[in-house]
């Protein structure tokens, strides 16, 4: 049978449909040896157990399952029948069952919907134990509840070989998809669905390498890094050498995923093709992929000089900057903090008096086409057309909706030890891009989640005595360069030399679906790049042409973080919340890095913070000329100075810490607009700083307050009853609003919560009230701002805020069925308006008062006006329904989904707003 790569093929995993007769046949031939893999069964000793200093007490959950590979048969059985291969989604019911018992949780409970996440397994526990590729030096052990490898090494070879294996074992189609993501290959791979040409299109524009830039990184982190260098490319070595190992030995015994087969790489029935052996610069690739989705801050200075001007056209130059600073909230004094101890932590701050600006002329700005020469591409026109489709949209905007952390130091818990509960929201997919996994070997032990692909060391989890964790911090590494062009389009000005643009292309061809009769297709992806980084806009400056560039600290330098996880997980560094600063001092991706042990908590916002020239406000684009490049800058190697690890945001034994994506710390400015006086972060604070002012704080506690946070509506608890004292100022005549505002009151008074009216009913109680808030919310922002700001601009504010992001948003940046809700949206705008209108002290106020024009009356008109219209919007007007639900199901729309990567599909869960990976940490006792 020939080859084939359909066009659709990740479609066609995602799509229950009737199986080619080929397929049927090749699942009765391998139905019964395709189930199991290969690993013995027979029970063994207990594994040695590294010092483990938490005492029982640190758990861990990683929904769906910790396997994420299924043979063909098991792919046609999920879609025929929704059987599930073992541990695929057994971690997905206890996560999605906090839901409903959070409320009654005790400590003895929260193994209950959590995994037990102590070191080793006990001999009753183990499910199997293999010793990969006949190996004497590594043994990878699996427990009964969720299939977690569990990898112990004699050798530090071995461990690695060990590490790589199982993750081959769990997730090595996922790896496959990555490292051809992170290459811009992905259609020629696994075929031209719409899904797949947005995924390669959305990451290969920011890191457009080639393997001579993929080599380089490796060879450059190396030699910068000395032994810990050397040593992280032995382990990358060892870990393909397990990789490979595993792909040898499935091909062989013919149990590799089925969707080599379901993508034309493999033949089902004479085993002919190929499965590549992953090489170092895979890895490259797949750090690429993970670094542009979560730890990449920065960016949209285009944007946010389109709405300074816009606001400058309304308004005036002086009065419009003034509008526009108040909307921006760069240090919004009512913002939360991560540091609440009113350290100031200067950095991307506003200059006096702004040098090298680049603002572009009105209308001239145009996005530099990608794609090219596109032939065959049937249902998808254009690369803005591809990347919206329903996977692509989930999966790049993962990095919107990252993470949370809760933190409380012993001095207020129960047993005096530290207690923390945290991991990093990386969406919902099947498989999950993060695997579970354990590592006892010479110079690692630790237990956690990794990237799959990166799992040579544990990324996010605990080690002996400390656990540590993530969340995405978006501080600015990215600078928007006006180069100005010479010649013609492709050669710019550099020190004053006309110099030519490199072009960088990938084509892309996908061959014919049989099954669909779709056609083949090709097209080529191109970017130019300058030493300033790729070209993303075109636009003239003062009447010069120009080519917007995008630079990042890390672009070029994805690979350089991994001494910073190496460190993590080497108990012999790790000692103490001094340590652990240092190590992730040495991650160069922006994230908020939280520890805890059983003494010391501590937090460090880690990213290569470039130093800008004096004058340069990093909030808009400026001339690519040397006086505002970055300080001690070498464009050959993309290095420059970074602020200094005291100028990171950082504490130990803070009394308490959360974060949610929000401001870090005070006079510090992150990228994402809306820090101010409500945010997401405000429904942690509010809890957990009352627990602390009780004391006696306890594991379930915080867990409690965290899935208390997790339901609710942020809307309806911090903005809502401020909005709803407009209203009843007096007395509310038409019924219509008058009945709505009945329902929303009474929301509020019960906790404003978006639950089930018992568990599994899949209908909410206030499910009245909670339709209408969303009917309402985008018709009361748009006519409570849009007359004063006039449409212009207030569609360009929109373009940097998106005005709502409820969990039923499709149009919100993280799309729907996400999970993740409440991050992006215009409530402290509404709240400072609102509470301007009411007369209420406001810090940090808006430049004027929008609603109603500043008048009273005139806002509750606009306020009871919008609430009519909305109350009388259908269940079906304000959930029109998609390709996962009925029209008018508010559940489901608000459903989380997990979404496929490959041939298993998973049932949806209830909402929740809550990190995908997290842990429960609270350690009794330390080296």
């Amino acid at each position: 049978m020939p080859r084939r790569t359909p066009r659709n093929a990740l479609d066609r995993l995602r799509t229950p449909r009737r199986f080619p007769k080929f397929l049927k046949t090749a699942a009765i031939c391998i139905l019964v040896g395709g189930l199991f893999s290969p690993i013995s069964q027979a029970a063994a000793a207990d594994t040695a157990v590294a010092g483990d200093y938490c005492g029982g007490q640190c758990s861990d959950i990683l929904p769906p399952g910790e396997n994420g590979n299924a043979t063909l048969a098991q792919i046609l059985l999920n879609q025929a029948f929704g059987t599930q291969p073992a541990h695929a989604e057994d971690q997905l019911g206890p996560y999605a069952g906090l839901v409903t018992g959070y409320s009654t949780l005790t400590d003895a409970k929260i193994n209950s919907f959590f995994n037990d996440a102590s070191f080793g397994v006990p001999s009753d526990q183990i499910a199997s134990s293999e010793k990969p590729a006949g190996r004497s030096d590594v043994t990878i052990v699996r427990d009964k509840k969720s299939g977690v490898p569990h990898i112990t090494g004699t050798t530090r070879y071995g461990t690695e070989f060990g590490a790589g294996y199982a993750a081959a074992e769990d997730r090595l189609w996922l790896m496959d998809v990555f490292r051809h993501v992170g290459r811009g290959r992905l259609t020629s791979f696994a075929g031209g669905a719409a899904s797949n040409q947005g995924l390669e299109q959305e990451f290969w524009r920011n890191a457009p390498y080639t393997e001579a830039d993929l080599q380089a990184q490796i060879d450059n982190a190396v030699a910068a890094a000395g032994d810990r260098g050397r040593q992280a490319l032995a382990d990358v070595s060892a870990y393909l050498d397990g990789v490979n190992s595993y792909i040898d030995a499935s091909d062989s015994g013919r149990y590799f995923p089925g969707e080599y087969v379901l993508t034309g790489h493999k033949d089902s029935i004479t085993n002919a093709g190929t499965i590549d052996h992953f090489k170092v610069t895979d890895l490259v690739a797949l750090a690429s992929v993970v670094g542009a989705l979560f730890g990449s801050g920065g960016g949209g200075e285009v944007n946010n000089a389109i709405s300074l001007l816009a606001a400058q056209s309304t308004y005036g130059v002086e009065q419009g900057t003034k509008v526009w600073e108040s909307f921006r909230e760069r240090n919004d004094p009512e913002a939360v903090l991560t540091v609440h101890n009113g350290e100031s932590f200067p950095y991307a701050t506003k200059p006096d008096s702004p040098q090298g600006g680049a603002l572009p002329g009105a209308g001239s700005v145009s996005r530099e086409p990608l794609v090219y020469d596109r032939t065959g591409s049937a249902g998808t026109s254009s690369a803005a057309r591809a990347s919206k489709t329903a996977a692509t949209t989930a999966l790049t905007s993962a990095k919107r909706g990252m993470s949370n952390a809760l933190v409380v130091s012993g001095k207020y818990t129960a047993s005096g030890h530290p207690i923390a509960v945290f991991g990093p929201q990386t969406g919902y997919f099947a498989p999950q891009l993060l695997m579970l996994q354990e590592i006892q070997g010479p110079g690692i032990s630790a237990r956690g989640a990794s990237f799959a692909g990166l799992s040579m060391y544990v990324e996010l989890g605990r080690g002996q005595d400390y656990a540590w964790s993530a969340t995405t911090s978006g501080q600015d590494v990215i600078d928007t360069y006006a180069v100005e062009l010479c010649q013609d389009d492709h050669h710019y000005l550099y020190h004053g030399t006309c110099t030519a643009m490199d072009k960088v292309e990938q084509k892309n061809s996908w061959s014919p679906t049989v099954a669909d009769g779709t056609a083949a297709g090709s097209y080529t992806m191109r970017v130019w790049r300058t030493k300033y980084g790729p070209v993303e806009y075109r636009a003239t400056v003062g009447g010069k042409k120009v080519a917007y560039t995008t630079l990042r600290s890390s672009y070029l330098h994805e690979v350089d973080s991994i001494i910073g996880f190496q460190m993590l997980n080497d108990p012999d560094y790790v000692k103490g919340p001094q340590d652990f600063q240092s190590a992730v001092q040495h991650i160069n991706f922006t994230f908020n890095w939280f520890y805890a042990d059983s003494r010391h908590t501590a937090y460090y916002n880690s990213g290569d913070n470039p130093v800008r020239a004096s004058g340069v406000d990093a909030e808009f684009p400026v001339w690519a000329r040397a006086p505002y490049e970055w300080r001690n800058w070498d464009p050959t190697t993309n290095t420059a100075d970074y602020t200094p690890a005291s100028q990171h945001p950082n504490s130990i034994d803070q009394d308490y810490s959360i974060s949610w994506n929000n401001k870090q710390a005070k006079d510090y400015t992150t990228v994402p607009w809306g820090d101010g006086s409500v945010h997401r972060g405000n429904l942690l604070e509010d809890r957990v700083k009352k627990l602390v002012a009780a004391g006696g704080v306890t594991r379930s506690s915080l867990v409690k307050a965290m899935a208390d946070a997790a339901l609710a509506d942020l809307r309806a608890e911090d903005v809502l009853p401020d909005l709803l004292k407009v209203v009843n100022s007096s007395t509310v005549t038409d019924p219509t609003a008058a009945a709505a505002v009945s329902k929303l009151s009474a929301w509020v008074s019960a906790g404003a919560k978006r639950t089930e009216t018992s568990a599994g009913s899949k209908r909410y109680a206030d499910a009245d009230a909670i339709r209408i808030l969303d009917a309402w919310w985008p018709l009361l922002v748009k006519a409570e701002f849009e007359p004063g700001l006039g449409g212009d601009l207030y569609t360009a504010f929109t373009a940097n805020l998106p005005v709502d992001e409820s969990p039923s948003a499709a149009h919100g940046p993280t799309g729907s069925h996400a999970g993740s809700s409440f991050q992006y949206g215009w409530w402290s705008y509404v709240d400072k308006d609102i509470r301007a209108v009411l007369g209420e002290s406001v810090q940090g106020p808006l430049a004027q008062k929008y609603c109603g024009g500043g008048d009273f009356g005139a806002c509750r008109d606009v306020l009871i006006g919008t609430l009519k219209q909305a109350a009388g919007m259908t269940a079906s007007q304000v959930y029109p329904g998609d390709d996962q639900c009925s029209a008018g199901d508010q559940w489901c729309a608000d459903s989380i989904v997990q979404r496929t990567l490959g041939g298993i599909k998973h049932g949806k869960i209830s909402w929740q707003n809550r990190p995908t990976y997290q842990q429960v940490v609270e350690f009794t006792s330390h080296r």
